[in-house]
């Protein structure tokens, strides 16, 4: 589940502990659970990393990345329920990698923990994080798009807006939870193809994406029923009390109080609306 704000709030919070900490070892820890994508193998990661210096902690899209004082870097995404984490991890069990800090520190180690093993983990060269984290592979992040990118990439595709959001290549960051939510704060129905936003409608997406973000972030994220997501303190997010529509089906909408939260399938993803807030507007 983690989209951008949750994870700018795993970087925000790791990053004063670990940025500048000289890596003592990096290690798989055991676990039965299913494996998770690792490149190269962790035995390499290991040797190529022992003695090095993490010198800076960024996100990019929906991605943590650690650059380190060799030029190498490593590159975490945490998809669905993968943590970045320095306290004590939800459980044991699901715990995968860590890095142990060499010098002294009241936070010894970073931590690694995915329930479900679809994070993945990559040590990459600077010139393989160069390529992955080109224009050519991911468009500009949510946060740094203006109305004249929007209308440039609303221009570019006559898919619905909801999918156009979620399209990595396009803007970078935003994912299903955080795309409900913006299009209703925007008044835009989910089902409005993207080359029939208006000006008007466009600016208010724009307002919308930081609006929606930047207040998540403030929260450090949303934790839903589930339970999943967590900080890099493990104490779970506030944002999800101020959900609008998402995971809303059937509730009366809050900002309206008129219209009832529909839920329907986009490209194989959940979507909420209001359609009161956010009529169909059938071409004529």
């Amino acid at each position: 589940m983690p989209e951008l704000p949750e994870v700018e709030t795993m970087v925000r919070g790791i990053r004063p502990h670990v940025q500048g900490r000289r890596i003592a070892e990096f290690r798989a820890c055991p676990c039965d659970c299913r494996p998770m994508l690792v490149e190269p193998s962790a035995r390499e990661i290991a040797r190529r990393v022992r003695g090095t210096t993490i010198s800076d902690v960024i996100r990019r899209a929906k991605r943590v990345v650690l650059k380190l004082n060799s030029g190498d870097a490593f590159v975490i995404e945490p998809r669905m329920t993968g943590l970045m984490l320095i306290d004590a991890p939800p459980d044991p069990d699901h715990l995968r990698y860590e890095w142990l800090f060499q010098d002294g520190g009241p936070v010894s180690r970073l931590q690694f923990w995915d329930r479900r093993g679809l994070g993945t983990l990559k040590l990459l060269s600077a010139e393989q994080l160069d390529y992955l984290m080109g224009v050519d592979q991911l468009g500009r992040d949510a946060l740094e798009m203006t109305a004249s990118h929007w209308v440039d990439v609303c221009a570019a595709t006559s898919t619905a807006i909801k999918v156009a959001l979620l399209n990595q290549k396009r803007v970078a960051g935003i994912g299903n939870l955080y795309a409900s939510e913006i299009l209703h704060l925007a008044k835009i129905s989910p089902l409005t193809s993207a080359r029939q936003l208006k000006p008007a409608q466009i600016d208010r997406m724009t307002a919308a994406v930081l609006e929606v973000l930047h207040t998540a972030i403030k929260y450090e994220g949303s934790t839903l029923s589930d339970g999943t997501y967590r900080n890099a303190l493990n104490k779970a997010g506030g944002y999800q009390n101020a959900h609008r529509v998402y995971d809303r089906e059937d509730e009366l909408c809050v900002t309206c109080s008129r219209g009832k939260i529909i839920r329907v399938v986009q490209a194989q993803r959940s979507t909420f609306y209001c359609p009161v807030c956010q009529p169909v507007r059938r071409r004529k």
